[in-house]
């Protein structure tokens, strides 16, 4: 849901104060959720300040405003292909950085996923490369698919005392302390547009759905299906994103986009299921 958000967000409000608004209202519910043990926790979280920094910098400044900022040149459907890549990109960080194993399969995964990434970025267009219409968005994407990467490899890197919920309260939280200052520059000094129903609808859900909601109802199936049958459920993401935005959008739905589509979604479950058996 997050793509059309991204998608219809132009217009209504400015990309940071979008993920200002999206995450410090997510940040509050987790908060009231998990108060109990951020209290409790509370000089643990003083003490990794600079943690939180980071990974609210990567995860709701890069992830979050970029991937709104980049809405606004290229589509739903090449944002949720893009950003399928990010499993990849933290099975190939996992061996480079955290030292895990890595197969030949899973390298076959990781080169037929990146070349789904950029089938779809250059709109299938390999012998006309000069051609090609290259777009802002698209670039931003692909660098906030590498934040994603990034967060999620320091998530494991860096040890916490909390809980995941009670950690991504705190984590929302400093988050959007690195948002305020790029949200009040746009709205103070920029064409921002003013202040609608409209715009408070698309922080609501953002927060809500792909937020809190996602997070609680991924905890949930987790703990009732298990792990390993969740984590193959996510490789639909891409899919889902793909046709919500072809049937809500109305976004053209080209050969570029299946082909990518059936590269990036095997290469992502090789290279992610090698991994899981290894580790």
């Amino acid at each position: 849901m997050n793509y059309l958000i991204a998608r219809i967000a132009p217009g209504f409000i400015t990309p940071h104060v979008l993920a200002l608004g999206r995450w410090f209202l997510a940040g509050l519910i987790l908060a009231v959720l998990s108060r109990h043990e951020l209290w409790r926790e509370r000089d643990s979280i003083l003490r990794a300040w600079r943690e939180y920094v980071v990974l609210g910098s990567l995860g709701m400044l890069m992830c979050g405003a970029w991937v709104y900022w980049g809405a606004q040149t290229t589509s739903a459907m090449n944002i949720a292909l893009i950003y399928a890549a990010a499993p990849v990109l933290i099975a190939v960080g996992a061996v480079f950085w955290l030292k895990e194993s890595f197969s030949w399969r899973q390298t076959g995964g990781v080169l037929l996923a990146l070349t789904g990434v950029m089938h779809v970025v250059v709109k299938g267009q390999w012998a006309a490369l000069s051609e090609v219409t290259w777009v802002l968005g698209d670039g931003l994407i692909m660098v906030a698919t590498a934040c994603w990467a990034a967060y999620a490899l320091l998530l494991k890197k860096w040890a916490s005392p909390l809980s995941p919920r009670a950690r991504l309260a705190a984590t929302c939280l400093f988050g959007s302390a690195v948002l305020l200052p790029f949200a009040a520059w746009e709205w103070l000094l920029t064409a921002a547009p003013a202040w609608t129903w409209q715009a408070s609808s698309l922080v609501v859900l953002a927060a809500i759905f792909p937020g809190v909601g996602a997070y609680l109802s991924y905890a949930y199936a987790q703990k009732i299906l298990g792990a390993s049958r969740i984590a193959a459920s996510l490789y639909l993401g891409p899919l889902f994103g793909g046709v919500l935005a072809w049937a809500v959008l109305g976004e053209s739905l080209g050969w570029h986009h299946g082909v990518g589509a059936c590269l990036i979604l095997p290469g992502i479950y090789w290279a992610s299921q090698t991994a899981a058996k290894g580790s």
